[in-house]
C-alpha cells in the first residue's frame, strides 16, 4: 500500500455483542494506515442518524459488516439498520467484504437472536452478503488477520481514491501536470517531426517537381582571332534538376557564393553538351565565366524555400562574416535522398572481360 495514500473503511456490525471484534478490526485497520470509520466514532450532531451514516459511508473508500449471532435493531424500512446500511453500500458501489461466524451455535446465548423472526432474518442477511467477497470467522483473534489479507487482497483489484495529505496531494497534483505537459510536449514534437519531413502547407501551388523554369545566364568564349565574346543565354531546367544540383552543396550549408557558383555549373554544363549544335557557338572555343542572372538566382532561392526544401543556416558564426548561408531542411534532405540516392539496377556492373574493351591501337 501506498505510503501516502490512507484509504477510509466504514465498520459496520451490531455493536453490544461485537465490541471485542470491532477492537479487533480497528486494530487492524490502523496497521494497515487506514482510517476506520464507525458509528462509535460519530460525534454528536444534529442531522439524523441515517442521513449521517450514509454521508460517512460516502466518504468511505471500502465498506466492512462484521456478522455475528445478532440481526440488531430494526429500522423504518423493517431491516436492521446494519443490513440497511450494507444495502446502501452495494447500491451505491461502494466494495465490500463481509466477515461472517463460521458457526453460529457456537456463538454465547447472550450474544444470540431468540426471536424466531430475527433469526430468520439474520440469515436470510447471512445468505445476502454470501453473493460478494466474505470471510469466516470463530474468535475476536481471527479477525484481525483475515480483515488485514482480505483488504489489501480489495485494495489490489478494487483500487479506490482513498486520502492523501494536503502537502503530499500537491506535490501528487504538481507530478500529474508534469506528465501531462510532458505528454503534450512529446506529441508536438511528434507533429513538428512530421511537419518537417512533409511539404509546407499550401506548397502544392507553388511550382515544383518536373515543372520547367527558365534561366537567363552569361557567359564568354574566344573567337578565332582570340577576340572575347560575351553570350545571353536561356534555358529550361526543371526545378528537380536545379535542385539536384545545388541540393548537395547544402548538406551542411552553402553561402550565397557557392550556391552562384553551383547555379553557374549547372547552365554551363547543358551548355556544352550543346555546343556543337548550336551554329553561333560553333566558331568559338574556350568558354568562361558562366554567371546565372541575379534575378533568376534570388527567384530560386526563394522558390526552393516556399517549397520548404532549403531555409536560411543558423549556425553561429564570426560577427565579421556577413554572408548569408543556406542548409538543408529535413524534408528537403529526404527529397533529395530521393532524387539523388542510385537505386537497385541502375547502373550495371563493370564486365572486364567483355567485347567492350577498347580496340588495342594499331601499331
Amino acid at each position: 500500500m501506498s505510503s501516502d495514500r490512507r484509504y477510509q473503511v466504514f465498520v459496520s456490525s451490531t455493536y453490544e455483542d461485537l465490541r471485542e471484534e470491532r477492537q479487533e478490526v480497528m486494530q487492524a485497520l490502523l496497521e494497515l494506515d487506514c482510517i476506520p470509520a464507525g458509528m462509535e466514532l460519530f460525534p454528536a450532531t444534529d442531522d439524523d442518524q441515517w442521513t449521517l451514516i450514509k454521508r460517512v459511508i460516502d466518504e468511505c473508500d471500502y465498506y466492512i459488516v462484521i456478522i455475528g449471532g445478532r440481526y440488531g435493531s430494526i429500522g423504518p424500512k423493517g431491516i436492521s439498520y446494519t443490513e440497511q446500511e450494507y444495502r446502501y453500500a452495494l447500491d451505491t458501489g461502494k466494495p465490500v467484504i463481509a466477515f461472517l461466524h463460521k458457526d453460529l451455535a457456537l456463538i454465547p446465548v447472550g450474544k444470540s437472536e431468540a426471536d424466531p423472526e430475527s433469526v430468520a432474518k439474520l440469515m436470510e442477511f447471512r445468505e445476502l452478503t454470501r453473493k460478494k467477497v466474505c470471510k469466516f470467522w470463530e474468535r475476536p483473534s481471527d479477525l484481525g488477520s483475515a480483515v488485514s489479507r482480505s483488504l489489501v487482497r480489495l485494495i489490489n483489484t478494487h483500487p479506490m481514491p482513498g486520502w492523501i495529505r494536503a502537502d503530499k496531494a500537491a506535490a501528487a497534483v504538481a507530478a500529474t501536470e508534469v506528465l501531462r505537459l510532458r505528454k503534450t510536449i512529446e506529441d508536438l514534437q511528434a507533429k513538428l517531426a512530421e511537419t518537417q519531413l512533409s511539404a509546407p502547407k499550401g506548397s502544392e501551388d507553388l511550382a515544383q517537381g518536373v515543372e520547367p523554369f527558365p534561366i537567363d545566364y552569361s557567359f564568354e568564349a574566344y573567337a578565332a582571332d582570340r577576340e572575347v565574346w560575351s553570350f545571353n543565354r536561356q534555358l529550361d531546367f526543371t526545378w528537380n534538376e536545379i535542385f539536384e544540383e545545388i541540393g548537395p552543396l547544402m548538406l551542411d550549408e552553402a553561402a550565397d557564393d557557392r550556391i552562384r557558383a553551383g547555379l553557374a555549373q549547372l547552365v554551363r554544363t547543358r551548355t556544352l553538351d550543346g555546343w556543337d549544335e548550336d551554329p553561333e557557338l560553333t566558331e568559338f572555343g574556350s568558354p568562361r565565366s558562366f554567371a546565372v542572372s541575379a534575378r533568376d538566382e534570388q527567384t530560386i532561392k526563394i522558390q526552393l524555400r516556399a517549397l520548404g526544401l532549403i531555409e536560411q543556416s543558423k549556425k553561429a558564426r564570426s560577427i565579421k562574416d556577413t554572408r548569408t548561408f543556406w542548409s538543408l531542411t529535413a524534408y528537403g534532405d529526404a527529397v533529395l535522398v530521393q532524387l539523388r540516392a542510385i537505386r537497385k539496377g541502375e547502373f550495371k556492373p563493370v564486365d572486364e572481360g567483355s567485347a567492350d574493351e577498347a580496340p588495342e591501337a594499331e601499331a
